[in-house]
């Protein structure tokens, strides 16, 4: 019986669940721009409270780790861990690609035909025509490594010759434009959440796959370039 709090940050939505045995119990979430660094915190006191909870009831925490937002997965990231050593509790890092995964393969009859063979392609927005993504096979293995790609009009046409491949995620859009085969299909509305964290993350907890919590980093896969602004000439 591990109950589990599982904190999303990764993108725009920011997003804490708590979940039994991998199911979700309770959530609370927001897509307010930039205020993860203000929401998060409360957001978990409230869960903890009107679930009549403390720390030290917790089983274990679970964070997206990334690819996705510098500042967004620094911000979980630094909660979660502050939590895991308040309360001496073990620390579950979830793959934020492998996370959008999971809604879509569980309707996946709505978007494919029986017998159909199905690739997942999550797409998280790296700014201009580039995303984070990576894909999975039916049997939700990882037949792509996870990468910063731009998008091209051949992009995953090798795998639609005897397949669909289903892409989701912020980053999908920007492929909508390019989309080169009709076995390629666009769904929109997956985003980055603490529910779909839930069941991967009992799966980790179950096998004991744990991070080292003084030297976890979130899986930025790109360095992040700070921007200043121009200030415009008089």
């Amino acid at each position: 019986m591990a109950l589990i709090l599982n904190i999303e940050t990764a993108e725009e939505v920011c997003s804490a669940g708590l979940a039994r045995d991998g199911k979700l119990i309770d959530v609370q979430e927001s897509g307010e721009s930039r205020a993860h660094a203000t929401t998060l915190t409360p957001f978990i006191e409230s869960l903890m409270s009107r679930n009549r909870l403390s720390l030290s009831d917790l089983d274990a925490v679970a964070v997206s780790k990334g690819p996705g937002s510098y500042t967004g997965l620094r911000i979980g990231v630094s909660v979660a861990k502050g939590i895991c050593y308040a309360a001496d509790l073990p620390l579950i890092a979830v793959n934020t690609l492998e996370a959008l995964v999971v809604p879509v393969a569980r309707q996946k009859n709505q978007y494919v035909e029986n017998g159909e063979t199905v690739y997942y392609c999550p797409m998280i927005d790296a700014r201009r025509m580039e995303v984070y993504t990576t894909l999975y096979d039916e049997d939700l293995m990882q037949v792509e490594d996870i990468k910063a790609k731009i998008l091209e009009t051949d992009f995953m046409l090798k795998y639609t010759q005897n397949a669909r491949v289903l892409m989701f995620g912020s980053g999908a859009a920007k492929f909508s434009k390019l989309k080169a085969s009709d076995k390629i299909d666009i769904i929109e509305g997956i985003v980055p959440r603490a529910e779909n964290m839930a069941p991967l993350a009992e799966k980790a907890f179950q096998t004991k796959n744990f991070e080292n919590t003084a030297y976890f980093e979130p899986f930025y896969l790109k360095d992040f370039i700070p921007t200043v602004p121009k200030n415009k000439v008089l």
